[in-house]
């Protein structure tokens, strides 16, 4: 059976799925077993208008998602909130969208250090194929907006107890110094250049 899933950098016009996104990580997380940082209707929108996030749509059908952070001065870049819904799992999909959140922050933030904190397998491994190595939690930010983040998840007391040495998810950190640049199709570099220049 032929793919015809789109894997898109989001914008406003798919606000109209970001409730369903909510839903899908929210029952996600309780299927794992863990806990989330609690995102808002509005969160995920603003994410969509400044093209910091990735959507893939089978048709009008939502199948994924992730969206792009930053911290500390845009000096750190996370990949967040990856999810593919139940009914598209099993494709590839995650992967496809990893790799388009990972060349948008790239090409945003072409000297920031790009890193995960995950506890799953999967993630671990499609960060391994990108360059992502494993790296103690002092190499990660320290911005403490996002150590806010896992305040959510069951596992915070081990976070808590350890003074943030380790947790039971798995720090990776990609260097761009090592690596040669990404390229992005020229449409979506013209809508961030659009996005960005309205800022000033």
């Amino acid at each position: 059976m032929k793919d015809n899933i789109e894997v898109v950098v989001a914008d406003e016009s798919h606000e109209k799925y970001v409730d369903t996104i909510l839903e899908t990580i929210s029952e996600a997380a309780k299927v794992r077993g863990t806990g989330i940082a609690k995102r808002t209707h509005d969160y995920l929108l603003n994410k969509m208008r400044e093209a910091k996030a990735v959507i893939a749509l089978d048709g009008d059908r939502f199948a994924g998602f992730s969206y792009i952070e930053t911290w500390q001065d845009k000096k750190y870049v996370t990949t967040s909130g990856l999810i593919v819904h139940p009914d598209y799992r099993g494709r590839g999909l995650a992967k496809r969208i990893k790799d388009m959140t990972f060349t948008l922050a790239r090409i945003r933030w072409p000297h920031a250090k790009i890193f995960s904190l995950t506890s799953g397998a999967a993630v671990m491994a499609m960060n391994t194929q990108l360059g992502y190595k494993p790296v103690t939690f002092a190499d990660l930010t320290q911005d403490e907006a996002f150590w806010k983040g896992c305040e959510g998840c069951v596992n915070v007391d081990i976070l808590h107890r350890t003074e943030r040495k380790y947790c039971i998810c798995t720090g990776m950190l990609y260097d761009p110094e090592e690596y040669l640049p990404a390229k992005i199709p020229a449409d979506v570099l013209k809508r961030i250049r659009k996005i960005e220049n309205s800022k000033k």
